[in-house]
């Protein structure tokens, strides 16, 4: 049994833009499914698909680097821990790296990065920040 997946998932992102995979295979989950998304709108990843497998179906995301091989991702970290939660309002969510970064977050209308949160006026459980 996991107790974090999704720093498990963070942690597999990390791993596999360490050594430049092309893309990386996680567990699915629909948290998971939303940060993938979120992490494609604001164009961090190519796309993510669900690939069906036995037992259980994997979440694949296509990495994204640079022309020269450049990594997008330099840095992603998990803000809200299941020990120790971490929540947000409009005006609380985090700045990273002064608007070069985004944090994600979970709201009541999904999974939201910090931007889209602002426009939606809505705050939630900060889950990670990226850049």
């Amino acid at each position: 049994m996991m107790t974090d997946p999704v720093a498990d998932m963070l942690t597999r992102i990390r791993n596999a833009v360490a050594i430049e995979r092309p893309h990386v295979d996680i567990p699915t989950s629909k948290l998971k499914v939303g940060i993938a998304e979120a992490l494609q709108r604001e164009g961090y990843i190519w796309e993510y698909e669900i690939v069906e497998n036995e037992p259980r179906n994997l979440l694949r995301l296509i990495l994204k680097y640079g022309p020269n091989g450049e990594r997008v991702i330099t840095k992603i970290d998990r803000l809200s821990k299941p020990g120790c939660r971490v929540y947000a309002n409009v005006k609380g969510t985090p700045v990273v790296l002064d608007g070069l970064g985004v944090a994600i977050l979970s709201t009541n209308k999904g999974v939201l990065s910090s931007r889209e949160a602002k426009d939606q006026n809505v705050g939630g459980e900060v889950l990670c920040t990226i850049y």
